[in-house]
């Protein structure tokens, strides 16, 4: 089987702009979890996300890209999706384009709801049969989830495989994954893989509040709010940004010198078939996952040290994530460095397992556990290592990261030190 390794990552998030930048916000456990202002917040019982800040799409994304045509989340993929191809150092001896590939995790398009509610009261109050034709035709590309991705696949100069997944949080997991698949199985040679995605509208704090998901405690404090298995976290925090990595077959990558920072070793994915927004209590699903995943890799539970955790700071996943990691690792467990980046970024969804690939990544190549801050008091039952408070020092060989989402979905991957 052919062994696939990363050779570049880019990244729009709100702990920074770039791959670099975000991982040293991680290792420093500091917040980027702030007000929101994508939209008027007055009367909303959440006020605050994960946002990214400083994003120009004009100046930040490659030239001649059409921004304009891009949703706020599509811009964040596309300009993520260029750095990691500047960084993976694509030139002479890189695969032809029929031997790469694109595949991304995002949310479905959906259309714009207010530019709807607004339609409606100027039908209702005017009766302007034709306020239908204020749709554009560059909002309508918005809302297409397939254009970044034919845009990245343009920046790659690609004409191999692509795959757009819409599995909610584990999106980018499932895109990693099949990325890896697609090289692995001989299908390419080259993949950008990843994900983006931008929950901070009106909706969207509107709907998860409803449901009952998001910590509504901690408008005044925002870097507070988002709480992994700390006895008094109440719920995720939105947030939105891009991650995305360039994945390579290993000999490809040798050959033409290419800076090789980690090998993709295993992925699982499975299906709970439980409830849509709940996880399971006994940890089934993360569990097929988790050992699947730790089977393909050839390394066994001790052969983990590190699990960056989907750590949603919601008390059922909480719960069902670290019951499902005692039942794979059992005595290994107590062992295991175990942390959530969501504590910092707040939730990126689509693109949150992207977050957890990038914190592994800088873990291995840095000999640093990111932290999982605000982590006080740890809940009931919650009593593995969640590196509370700050970063630390310790060899890391392989990490398994988890990605658990709405409607059931479960990813693990595990990434490893490149050894040739």
């Amino acid at each position: 089987m052919r062994r696939v390794v990363v050779t570049g990552i880019g990244a729009v998030t709100p702990l920074g702009n770039d791959a670099e930048t975000t991982w040293h916000s991680l290792a420093a456990g500091r917040s980027g979890v702030g007000a929101l202002s994508t939209f008027d917040v007055s009367g909303f019982p959440v006020r605050i996300a994960g946002q990214v800040r400083d994003f120009v799409p004009a100046r930040d994304l490659p030239p001649g890209t059409r921004w304009r045509h891009l949703s706020r989340a599509g811009g964040f993929g596309v300009a993520a999706a260029a750095q990691a191809i500047a960084a993976a150092g694509l030139g002479d001896g890189a695969p032809p384009a029929h031997r790469r590939g694109v595949a991304m995790g995002a949310s479905v398009g959906r259309p714009d709801l207010q530019l709807l509610v607004d339609i409606g009261h100027e039908r209702a109050t005017t009766g302007n049969r034709g306020a239908f034709q204020r749709q554009s035709p560059s909002a309508t590309l918005q809302g297409n989830q397939n254009l970044p991705v034919a845009v990245m696949a343009r920046l790659l100069e690609a004409t191999g495989p692509v795959a757009g997944v819409s599995t909610a949080c584990s999106g980018s997991g499932h895109a990693i994954g099949e990325a890896y698949r697609f090289i692995q199985e001989g299908d390419a040679d080259l993949m950008l893989a990843g994900g983006y995605d931008s929950l901070t509208t009106w909706l969207d704090a509107l709907g998860f509040s409803l449901l009952g998901a998001l910590a509504t405690e901690y408008n005044e404090d925002p870097q507070r709010a988002s709480r992994p298995f700390d006895s008094s976290r109440s719920g995720f925090v939105l947030g939105e940004g891009a991650v995305v990595f360039a994945l390579e077959e290993h000999e490809s990558a040798v050959r033409r010198g290419a800076p090789i920072l980690a090998e993709v070793l295993g992925y699982s994915s499975t299906l709970n078939a439980w409830r849509i927004t709940d996880s399971p209590p006994d940890g089934t699903g993360a569990v097929e996952a988790v050992e699947g995943a730790i089977a393909e890799s050839g390394l066994g539970v001790e052969g983990i040290d590190y699990v960056v955790a989907h750590g949603t700071s919601t008390p059922g996943n909480d719960e069902s994530e670290t019951v499902a990691l005692k039942k794979v690792f059992g005595e290994h467990a107590s062992r295991l460095l175990v942390s959530s980046p969501k504590s910092m970024a707040g939730h990126l969804t689509a693109a949150g397992a992207g977050l957890n690939v990038l914190a592994a990544i800088g873990a291995i190549r840095h000999a640093l556990v990111p932290p999982t801050i605000n982590l006080a008091t740890p809940g009931r039952g919650l009593d593995l290592d969640y590196v509370p408070g700050a970063a630390r020092p310790a060899t890391v060989r392989a990490a398994l990261i988890n990605a658990f989402a709405f409607g059931g979905t479960n990813t693990a991957l595990v990434i490893g030190a490149h050894d040739e």
